[in-house]
């Protein structure tokens, strides 16, 4: 994936696409024991980042943070989906 192509997480937050490593939905944290140990495992590896204090719909994995986004995880794939197949056209025209 292109180093030139972003994904807009909420707020003023934005990552680079080929850093994110996952895209959870926040109810999988709850839901599963294993998710959430792992969420805590890499909440002390990784700096956390909370966008929104007020709405955290989401938790994005990147090589370096754990962000906390108060953007759906539905629209955040759609967003990397979007980013990957332009990234794909770029290549093309390349």
């Amino acid at each position: 994936m292109s180093d030139r192509l972003f994904i807009h997480l909420g707020g003023d937050m934005v990552v680079r696409a080929k850093e994110v490593i996952a895209i959870l939905s926040r109810d999988v944290q709850e839901s599963s024991n294993l998710t959430s140990a792992y969420l805590q495992q890499e909440k002390k590896r990784k700096k956390s980042v909370v966008i929104s204090e007020d709405f955290i719909k989401s938790i994005v994995i990147t090589d370096h943070v754990v962000y906390y986004s108060p953007v759906s995880s539905g629209t955040l794939k759609k967003r990397a989906v979007a980013t990957s197949d332009l990234d794909l056209q770029l290549e093309e025209k390349h």
